[in-house]
């Protein structure tokens, strides 16, 4: 059996993953992390307490891997004790630079595998894939991200990524003109290694990405909708089983649909 920590565990996508992970015959809930909400019963089917302390937690429940879907601002911390106590990491939480994970597991004791993706729909990934071969062609693009209102960050971690892939695919970086002559800051969107992006936040939303191609008399649109959290979970239970398999740093859920 897999054994799984939860922090966050009191959030949207905590309890999303502690239902999934309830579900699946070779993986158990060993502990379930969320400050705001210690001593708390867990629910979800899982009959333990919200502990309000990563540090205790992981040290009495001895788990296999953390599960983190928290906050930019405790994110780093987090992964930081659970691979110092020998654990592997499944990190969801958005915000952390490639340098900040690579420095994070470059810490971590030989053999520990800290896993991190921005998005684990499997069609989210796809449209990140489909968007850096179309950038080889149409290398004039922009992203349109939207998310629901309480996300901590923008641009979104997938939009970020879709940029970066994008950047690296195309070569060269044309012009993105119009920012210059902005009649209102921030109209033409933030760039992201050239790439424009523009990020919406409103209730109603939960994760939602279009990126949009132009070129000679046409354009080309590629997006992807999660309409319920639920479409990350199979992604999740992915990355879960196969972390514990691996060591090292290891960033995009694409990396183990392809092994």
């Amino acid at each position: 059996m897999i054994r799984v920590l939860v922090s966050g565990a009191a959030g949207r996508m905590g309890r999303e993953v502690l239902r999934a992970v309830g579900t699946e015959p070779d993986m158990t809930v060993v502990g379930a992390v969320d400050p705001a909400h210690a001593g708390e019963p867990v629910g979800e089917g899982v009959d333990l307490t919200i502990e309000g302390s990563l540090g205790a937690a992981l040290a009495a429940t001895s788990p296999d891997v953390m599960v983190d879907f928290t906050h930019p601002s405790v994110v780093a911390d987090n992964v930081a004790a659970a691979l110092a106590a020998g654990v592997h990491c499944v990190v969801g939480t958005t915000g952390l630079s490639e340098e900040t994970l690579a420095d994070l597991a470059s810490r971590a004791p030989e053999g520990v595998c800290l896993f991190a993706a921005p998005n684990f729909a499997i069609g989210a990934v796809l449209m990140m894939r489909f968007a850096a071969e179309a950038a080889r062609y149409l290398p004039h693009a922009e992203i349109v991200e939207l998310h629901h209102d309480r996300k901590a960050d923008a641009p979104s971690g997938t939009a970020i990524r879709t940029a970066a892939l994008i950047a690296r695919a195309r070569g060269e970086t044309p012009d993105a003109p119009g920012s210059e002559t902005e009649s209102v800051a921030g109209a033409r969107g933030g760039l992201v290694e050239g790439v424009p992006v523009h990020s919406v936040r409103l209730p109603g939303l939960v994760a939602h990405q279009a990126v949009i191609f132009g070129g000679q008399g046409q354009t080309f649109s590629i997006r992807h909708d999660s309409i319920d959290r639920t479409s990350f979970m199979p992604g999740v239970i992915l990355a879960i089983r196969e972390t514990v398999r691996r060591s090292g740093l290891i960033i995009g859920l694409e990396q183990y649909l392809e092994s």
